[in-house]
């Protein structure tokens, strides 16, 4: 079985960096050598091999820096080690034994570059072109790589792309098939990569610590140096393999030239663990249940590739599995932080910004490369809020964005692969965009795959095969940068639900910069209007029950993927008297269009100390339908503003523990909450329709660990001149150009539709 080869010269550099000892054995002691390796990192130091539950000491000039002892694997990860030299592990016996000084790197130091060009990757022990192998890091780990190249190595060279996640990505059967078919059929080498502690690489894994981002850059300036690369590289990917992205474009790797990160989250906390501050023990608890069950070892779980590689010889898998006990368990670490915080004190490297370190939206700043971004306002897995990254990136970066509705997968769609194509065509390939007749061939089966629609089609080029490429790419940065797909699901020609829009607009930026925020005041007997309520009748509270189990989650048809389908069938039950607050507007005399956030501005009384809050924006029709638009959430206790980040249309919480208010007796307090980012047109003769409740209920994957017992109380609006409660929505000046009629129950993607069930009035409340 063959391995990435690394060269004399690379091994002497790793050896010479100090990244792997001079001797595998470490140091010698009158008790013979050392029967475990020791490898320095980034501010970590790894003990593999040595016996299970055995006791080991950190030493540094003569001192005891941790005592610990191995896990069942006999392995140990060290972490917060300051830089430096000199480090050893004891092993304290008896036998005593004592390793070689290992050196311990700072997270700013840069490898040489003889550690790229030392390393030649696998490309033809799987077939002709393609190859599997590792690629070793900076601390000398080794990462499973996959690579298919789009031709034989030698007929190069060519430009390439990384998909780089904690999934597959380096398995050669079951990787995620998209790019693996897509991106050599696109004339790009595609290579992927496993992280640390997962799949058949080596190290331990934690969600995205500052090594993991570290790695990334490695394996971006690895596949540069390789002699079938064009040097310009670029990354691919949804979902995990789409945050990642940002994540290693965050380091900056010199041959980085784009990323196109599809399906992300702008914040690890805020916008899907914890959104409001209320913990999604939902999709985003059972992600990271499923990151455990994956990656421990030994583990009749593990992805099938793993146990056959194993069970085929490969003893690079085998001896990479020997760290795997001090993977971090994620779920643990979610349960322990309910505020946004610095995180345990033992990530202190690992996380150097705190919440900030896991928070995109707090470092898309410091990403050069050429952005891509595309992804779906009603994900029901990453959540909506990736859009709120648009205007946190750098004003020198080049950021290209498509938002819609819809699903997950909704960023490979139809109108969405060919811009993405483009994109990596002008900034990676540096050539004039075309798509072949092998990818057009491909991706019909792709999107029949995941929606269950035939027929689909890419559109046809929009750049003349005679245009240069300076022209194509002047062309291309002269449009304006965010694209809007409207009402996908509801175009002419195509199957209801089908994932193709009814219209596109484009914009300079987001948010819009024309958009006006528009108040709605909540007013007597359930109503929305134009200014805050007046009279006898708007000084009574309206009052509901807050009960998180009044209503069971979204449901829909089909297995795992089902809701991907064209029209799935949701159960989107109405809200419940008493319940919940519904306030809805007059019927619109024209067509009212919104992009952006909102804000329900709240005026809170409670008999509780606390309340869980959801509100949902819905629009009710002239047929007597309902169709749901988005959602926001908040625990009352999370109020507190970042007033240097909110605005109008979006409130921006600090949810920090040292901010954490009780709702105090009687009294009202005054509450943002945000409605994550959409699109819609509201239809004239529709109404607008805001609900308030508990959490729960609107969403097919998301559900909340609220409040509960005797936590839950009554809960009390205002809505006098005094307490004005609202909602502020993002009107556009000009409406898309839509069709004359009006999306079909159900069409629109990800976006159910019921009955409208009117709420009794209040005096029956």
């Amino acid at each position: 079985m063959r391995r990435t080869r690394l060269t004399a010269l690379g091994l002497a550099v790793l050896i010479g960096f100090g990244l792997l000892p001079a001797a595998s054995s470490g140091a010698t002691t009158p008790a013979g050598p050392v029967p475990f390796i020791v490898r320095g990192s980034v501010h970590q130091v790894h003990v593999i091999g040595a016996p299970a539950n055995a006791p080991l000491l950190l030493r540094h000039e003569g001192k005891t820096i941790q005592s610990v002892s191995t896990d069942d694997l006999g392995g140990y990860l060290f972490r917060n080690v300051d830089s430096g030299t000199g480090y050893t592990v004891v092993q304290n016996g008896p036998p005593r034994y004592e390793s070689a000084p290992v050196r311990v790197l700072s997270a700013d130091e840069k490898p040489p570059q003889s550690l790229y060009s030392g390393q030649r990757l696998e490309v033809n022990n799987l077939s002709a072109t393609s190859g599997y192998g590792y690629m070793t890091t900076r601390d000398g780990t080794t990462l499973s790589v996959q690579v298919v190249l789009p031709g034989p190595a030698d007929q190069g060279p060519y430009p390439s792309v990384v998909e780089y996640s904690g999934y597959d990505p380096s398995s050669p059967t079951t990787s995620q098939p998209q790019y693996k078919l897509l991106a050599p059929a696109l004339g790009f080498a595609w290579i992927g990569v496993n992280m640390r502690g997962t799949g058949c690489s080596g190290g331990a894994y934690n969600f995205f610590e500052n090594l993991q981002s570290l790695d990334g850059y490695d394996a971006i300036e690895t596949v540069a140096a390789q002699p079938w690369s064009t040097g310009r590289v670029g990354m691919v990917g949804i979902s995990f393999a789409g945050i990642s992205q940002l994540f290693v474009a965050r380091s900056q790797p010199p041959h980085l030239d784009a990323i196109t990160p599809l399906s992300v989250i702008d914040d690890t906390w805020r916008g899907t663990l914890y959104p409001g501050g209320i913990y999604n023990d939902g999709f985003a608890k059972g992600w990271a249940q499923e990151r455990l069950d994956q990656n421990k070892w030994p583990n009749p779980d593990a992805p099938g590739w793993v146990k056959t590689r194993i069970a085929g010889g490969d003893t690079t898998c085998a001896n990479n599995m020997l760290l795997r006990g001090q993977n971090v368990d994620l779920l643990d670490q979610t349960v322990k932080h309910p505020f946004f915080s610095a995180l345990d004190p033992q990530f202190r490297y690992d996380f150097p910004n705190g919440g900030n370190s896991l928070a995109a939206q707090a470092f898309v700043k410091d990403i050069k490369a050429p952005v891509f971004i595309a992804g779906a306002w009603q994900d029901e897995q990453t959540g909506g809020r990736w859009a709120d990254l648009l205007n946190r990136f750098s004003p020198t970066t080049r950021v290209r964005a498509v938002g819609q509705n819809g699903v997950h997968t909704e960023s490979l769609d139809p109108s969405v692969l060919p811009e993405m194509i483009e994109f990596l065509d002008l900034y990676v390939a540096q050539k004039t965009p075309t798509i072949p007749a092998t990818v057009r061939l491909l991706a019909p089966a792709i999107w029949q795959s995941i929606t269950g629609v035939s027929g689909l089609t890419i559109p046809p080029d929009r750049f003349p095969a005679f245009l240069t490429y300076p022209v194509s790419l002047a062309l291309f940065q002269a449009e304006p940068p965010v694209r809007i797909n409207w009402e996908v699901g509801n175009a002419d020609g195509v199957v209801p639900g089908a994932p193709v829009p009814s219209a596109q607009t484009r914009y300079a930026a987001w948010p819009i910069p024309d958009v006006k925020p528009t108040a709605w005041y909540f007013l007597p007997n359930g109503r929305l209007g134009a200014r805050p309520g007046s009279g006898a009748a708007a000084l009574r509270p309206d009052r509901f029950n807050n009960d998180p189990d009044a209503r069971p989650r979204t449901d829909y048809t089909g297995g795992s993927g089902g809701i991907w389908d064209a029209n799935p069938t949701y159960d989107w039950k109405p809200v419940v008297d008493g319940k919940s607050l519904s306030y809805i507007s007059s019927a619109l005399p024209s067509t009212v269009s919104m992009a952006g956030t909102g804000s329900v501005d709240l005026w809170v009384g409670a008999n509780r100390r606390d309340a869980d809050l959801q509100v949902t924006l819905s629009e009710v029709r002239p047929d007597g339908t309902e169709r749901y638009v988005q959602n926001g959430w908040l625990r009352v206790s999370h109020r507190k503003l970042d007033l240097t980040r909110s605005t109008e249309l979006a409130p921006f919480h600090t949810d920090l523990e040292a901010d954490a208010r009780p709702i105090p007796s009687h009294q009202y307090v005054k509450v943002r909450v945000q409605i994550f980012p959409f699109a819609y047109s509201f239809r004239a003769g529709s109404k607008i329709r805001l609900t308030i409740e508990a959490p729960g209920g609107d969403r097919p994957l998301w559900t909340f660990d609220t409040l509960k017992g005797a936590q839950i109380g009554t809960v009390k609006i205002g809505r006098d001149f005094w307490h004005p409660s609202r909602v502020v929505l993002p009107v556009l000046p000009v409406n898309p150009t839509l069709p004359s009629t009006v999306a079909p129950c159900p069409s629109l993607r990800a976006e159910p539709c019921r009955s409208y069930v009117a709420p009794a009035p209040a005096a029956a409340r």
